[in-house]
């Protein structure tokens, strides 16, 4: 006789319960796709993640562009599917990939990490660098290092 063991795997969640997304799949009517909703702000104490914030970006960007994922992916010479991944948060990508879909649509390594950090001071309500007591920096808050 041959008996088999259960095999229960054990389910570690990425992101704690109340900051994953419970996907909501409705028809959508035709004509071009609404604006995504911006991004909810962080829980009290926690920044939000970097990969979150450059896939809201490019995906606001992709959509106010009118453009498919596979069109962006095409062009940026990236897997449709990794391309998806990034703009959903669950990929964290390289600069070449970034590099890649900034230029598929338009801008420029600068640009998508200038926006970034645009979206992370709105979605913690305050300056970088103002807890650090900079102030006044010509920069705005980013600098990149080469």
């Amino acid at each position: 006789m041959n008996r088999q063991t259960p095999n229960h795997a054990r389910v570690i969640p990425l992101r704690p319960a109340a900051a994953r997304p419970v996907p909501v799949r409705a028809a959508a009517p035709p004509g071009p796709a609404p604006a995504p909703a911006p991004s909810a702000p962080a829980p009290a104490g926690r920044e939000p993640l970097w990969r979150d914030l450059v896939g809201d970006v490019l995906r606001r960007e992709r959509l106010a562009q009118e453009r498919t994922l596979k069109d962006v992916a095409e062009t940026a010479r990236i897997s449709v599917p990794y391309l998806s991944e990034v703009e959903r948060g669950r990929k964290e990508a390289s600069s070449e990939v970034l590099a890649a879909a900034a230029q598929a649509l338009g801008l420029g390594l600068g640009d998508l990490l200038s926006r970034v950090q645009g979206e992370l001071v709105r979605v913690t309500g305050r300056r970088l660098g103002a807890s650090r007591g900079v102030s006044g920096s010509s920069h705005g808050g980013l600098c990149l290092a080469a």
